[in-house]
């Protein structure tokens, strides 16, 4: 991760030259991540605690450091940068989450996702819309556009499932971390694909032509950002099976599918697309074919490589949102109205409580009724834990609402820093409280001996997630085939895989369509 000098403002006074207190900022910073690294190991089996949450907890008492250092002028060390969080941080996180989930689970569980995270999202997003339009007439909010009210909605509509997917186990609970890891991902692309849309939207006369192009923007930016994924992840896996890089060197494999990946999202960006669609779906084909055409020395360093960048940027954010909390001139510009401030917090945060029941129990019951299985059906006691999973809000509606109510990450308007300071007063709340309690919450509502929804077979599968490499390069996903055998997601997936055999796996490759290559030849002459 590059750091750009330009952009990079320094908020502490300890060193005359700038240039050397970015050095000091930047080794603060990494030492810190350290730290978190540090202590969420020691916490791991920690009944409470999560590595999210110790993130923010010491990017707090940094931040109050830094305030008491500074006589009260800065808590943070880098001044918050949408473009460090779109361009560098996020790519690998999501990416990361296409590349390692468990694709029959995905797509067995594909429509209730889509509901959840489409279909939810949109719900989410009027409730807090109109919902904000209605309650803050009576607050003393300088709002003046509709467009602003409709950003906020984009902004909460946002969840942040990784602090609940720290503690969900994916052996135990394979069914619900599906659910909520899915709806997570798609979840976060719909809000951003929603607030590019908003932003392109005259929103001063809303018609119903207006609707009906805010209907198409958002079904274009989705379907292409979902189809550029697909085709780049593609390429990746033809132009390795093509050009054979493994009788050289595994470098070059591992930096092409980096970089291949990278560039999908990049391109996305390039194009006015949704960069999180394109590069999720991107790590699920790379998964699917790139991934087998390479050797086996590449297959465990790629996968470790893309986890590793993965938690490293997940604990950036929570670390940052930690210090950026406590940032004085926000909060200076909102203190001149107090209890202003308390009602926006309390409103959104109701508005996030009522917006993400509105959808998750109505939906689960539509979802339901397309479940043969009883097994397979989301009891109620699943639905109560995917409802509180998704109340979290984390960096990407921070990132948002700097986008829309900040310059360079600075505001002088008292309505946008209010906007600013409850965004992060509802993130950390639903966090820390959020985080906390979750744990405590899946304990007493889940036995975790054994999980609703889910067969032997299915529990079987998921027990080599901490492969690396799976026996033989074979994927354990596509091997086992299990469910009811009138279940219309088995007949889907029958058709799928003859498919893939006969049309996409002799083109593209993938597992038993490339030799097994243990390693390459400079590997051989080094050992």
């Amino acid at each position: 991760m590059a750091f750009n000098s330009s952009s990079v403002v320094v908020r502490m006074g300890l060193s005359s030259s700038q240039d050397a207190a970015s050095v000091d900022s930047v080794t603060l910073f990494v030492l810190l991540l350290c730290s978190c690294i540090l202590f969420g190991h020691l916490l791991q089996k920690s009944k409470w605690m999560t590595e999210s949450v110790v993130a923010l907890i010491i990017g707090l008492i940094t931040g109050i450091i830094i305030l008491l250092t500074t006589g009260g002028k800065s808590s943070r060390i880098l001044v918050f940068d949408e473009d460090l969080f779109f361009i560098y941080l996020l790519p690998p996180i999501i990416f990361n989450a296409g590349f390692q989930v468990k694709k029959k689970q995905f797509f067995r569980n594909f429509l209730a996702i889509m509901l959840y995270g489409v279909i939810g999202s949109l719900i989410s997003f009027l409730i807090v819309s109109l919902g904000s339009i209605q309650l803050f007439k009576k607050l003393d909010i300088d709002l003046v556009t509709v467009g602003d009210y409709f950003a906020l909605g984009a902004v909460f509509s946002a969840t942040d499932s990784v602090c609940t997917l720290q503690v969900l186990d994916q052996d135990e609970t394979p069914h619900l971390y599906s659910l909520v890891f899915g709806e997570g991902v798609v979840n976060d692309a719909t809000s951003v694909v929603l607030f590019n849309a908003i932003q392109k939207l005259d929103l001063s006369h809303i018609t119903p032509a207006n609707i009906m192009q805010f209907i198409g923007n958002f079904l274009y930016l989705f379907l292409t950002s979902t189809l550029l994924g697909i085709v780049v992840g593609l390429f990746s896996a033809y132009l390795i099976k093509k050009l054979y890089f493994g009788r050289h060197s595994t470098d070059r494999e591992i930096a092409l599918m980096i970089l291949m990946a990278y560039f999908s999202y990049m391109l996305a960006e390039l194009l006015d697309l949704s960069g999180i669609l394109t590069v999720f779906f991107c790590g699920i084909v790379m998964s699917h074919y790139t991934w087998h055409n390479v050797t086996e020395n590449s297959r465990i360093t790629s996968r470790h490589a893309f986890a590793t960048f993965s938690l490293i940027s997940e604990i950036f954010i929570f670390l940052y949102v930690g210090m950026d909390a406590l940032d004085i001139e926000k909060w200076r510009f909102a203190s001149n109205s107090p209890w202003t401030l308390f009602g926006t917090s309390a409103i959104l945060l109701s508005l996030v409580l009522i917006g993400r029941a509105a959808f998750v129990f109505p939906l689960s019951f539509i979802a339901n009724l397309f479940r043969k299985s009883r097994n397979d059906k989301i009891a109620f006691k699943q639905q109560v834990v995917i409802w509180w999973s998704g109340l979290m809000r984390g960096a990407v509606s921070i990132a948002l609402a700097y986008n829309k109510f900040t310059t360079s990450g600075h505001t002088q308007v008292q309505g946008n820093a209010i906007m600013i300071t409850s965004t992060i007063t509802v993130v950390l709340l639903t966090n820390v409280v959020g985080g906390l309690l979750t744990k405590p919450l899946v304990r007493f509502l889940l036995d975790p001996h054994m999980h609703v929804g889910e067969s032997s077979i299915s529990s079987g599968l998921f027990s080599a997630k901490n492969l690396p490499l799976l026996t033989n390069g074979q994927d354990i996903e596509s091997s086992i085939d299990a469910g009811n055998p009138l279940d219309s997601s088995k007949l889907v997936h029958q058709y799928w895989r003859t498919f893939d055999d006969t049309f996409m796996r002799p083109v593209f490759g993938g597992r038993g369509f490339v030799p097994i290559i243990p390693a390459s030849t400079t590997e051989d002459n080094i050992h």
